[in-house]
């Protein structure tokens, strides 16, 4: 049972994150199906386009996965023309993985339909209840981050 001085507010709004995070990342699972992309291979484009030049091992940390199961994953991108393993200028024992171009178009095409989605189901929204929603949702990731 949960403890007694926590909020009726804050029980809804666990419960509303939880039912939003299912219906986008079920959303989400369709739009990959049309880019004949796994969801791993998505989440690893998107670590990789916002961490230039990561190595498998940082990736594998990122990711929460094991260093075989990064390294798998990357082979598949490679032969899908989405990454490509390149070695460290400094040091060459090191191989850093660079997101190609249709690895990057990709991302930014499945991000512009999964925004489209989020945005016909808030037409009935004012901008000023767009606003609340997003100035809310930003306290709590900030909070979220400090740890």
């Amino acid at each position: 049972m949960l403890d007694n001085k926590v909020s009726e507010n804050v029980k809804s709004i666990e419960k509303y994150l939880r039912k939003v995070d299912y219906i986008i990342r079920k959303k989400g699972r369709e739009i990959l199906k049309d880019f004949n992309i796994t969801i791993p291979q998505f989440t690893a484009l998107q670590i990789l386009i916002n961490n230039e030049g990561m190595t498998i091992g940082e990736l594998s940390q990122k990711m929460a996965l094991a260093c075989s199961t990064i390294t798998d994953l990357v082979d598949r991108m490679e032969r899908n023309d989405l990454v490509i393993r390149k070695r460290d200028e400094k040091d060459k024992r090191v191989v850093r993985i660079e997101v190609l171009p249709k690895g990057h178009q990709i991302v930014e095409k499945v991000l512009e339909k999964r925004v489209k989605f989020l945005d016909s189901k808030m037409r009935n929204l004012t901008e000023e209840q767009k606003l609340n929603l997003k100035e809310g949702l930003k306290s709590l990731y900030d909070a979220m981050q400090e740890n």
